[in-house]
């Protein structure tokens, strides 16, 4: 029940495993944990964000968009919920991005040494009619024609897939971010295949986008499967 959800702080995470609501400390509207980034105090007394909730304390919660975040800390929201002086940089909305960006590229990175990625067009179209895509990615920077080519055979692969929802696309990552997960260079299109490092990959891939367009008159929303 929402009564029962701390306004300000968790107990730490130990205690807070089957919490799936919390409340933003800066709009102060209960939301999925999914769709919030969760701030715990570091021993140096600094603000870090805790991406797999798991680091210990208590912490605070704030909804996963670059602006949110950005207004809590000119709020002085983290000294406020923790009722102490902490040192909270005007950089730390763009360094919770960057941790954002690390953390998809972290599980891309295992994913394909899952052996659950392939990369490079001929490679990703083989795939495509092959019917075993879950997820199409393309580099942010890589050119239109390429992309456009793969999405369009992507959205005529949909209609085999039967109950199963479109083929998410990926556009979260730029080239050189993708070199950095596959460790190759140059990649612009990859395809993510079944299983369980797929799934954390999407998972962090979706907690970006919406950090970075969530504030965007609902971007996200009217993307659909694709981020």
């Amino acid at each position: 029940m929402l009564a029962s959800v701390d306004p300000e702080l968790d107990h730490g995470p130990r205690t807070e495993r089957s919490a799936t609501m919390r409340m933003c400390a800066v709009s102060r509207e209960v939301r999925p944990i999914d769709e919030l980034i969760r701030f715990v105090v570091s021993p140096q007394g600094d603000i870090v964000p805790d991406l797999k909730r798991k680091l210990p304390g208590r912490g605070i919660w704030i909804s996963a968009s670059r602006q949110a975040v950005a207004e809590a800390v000119r709020r002085h929201q983290f000294s406020k919920a923790f009722k102490r002086e902490l040192r909270t940089p005007p950089t730390l909305p763009a360094d919770t991005e960057t941790l954002l960006v690390r953390s998809v590229t972290e599980a891309l990175g295992i994913a394909a040494k899952a052996g659950q990625i392939v990369a490079g067009f001929g490679k990703v179209e083989s795939a495509l009619r092959e019917g075993t895509v879950e997820a199409l990615i393309h580099a942010s920077d890589g050119a239109a024609d390429g992309i456009r080519k793969l999405d369009m055979l992507a959205r005529q692969n949909d209609g085999n897939r039967g109950a199963k929802p479109p083929i998410p696309i990926v556009t979260a990552l730029k080239s050189a971010e993708l070199d950095l997960a596959l460790t190759r260079s140059n990649v612009i299109h990859a395809a993510l295949l079944a299983g369980p490092a797929s799934r954390s990959f999407l998972s962090r891939s979706q907690m970006l986008v919406r950090y970075r367009l969530a504030d965007e008159d609902k971007t996200t929303e009217k993307r659909g499967q694709d981020f």
